[in-house]
């Protein structure tokens, strides 16, 4: 599988929830159609909300890596 190159990175480490997926939702808003946010959090309630409110916005999330300290997104508008 080819690896997903992000066009930008929010890196929100240390930001408590619901911080992280508030701070998704306004930077998708910034993208154009077809580019990719990667996201870096270490909440771990982000991993419920950012996934589905980005679902809920029409966005697609590409992948979730929570297999290191930091919980690792990847979406696409």
């Amino acid at each position: 599988m080819k690896e997903i190159i992000p066009d930008f990175r929010l890196d929100m480490q240390g930001e408590p929830c619901p911080y992280p997926a508030v701070n998704a939702l306004e930077t998708m808003k910034e993208l154009k159609k077809g580019e990719i946010l990667e996201i870096i959090s270490d909440c771990p309630q982000s991993i419920n909300n950012i996934p589905a409110d980005a679902k809920n916005h029409g966005y697609e999330v590409l992948e979730v890596d929570s297999s290191g300290p930091t919980i690792r997104y990847l979406i696409k508008k």
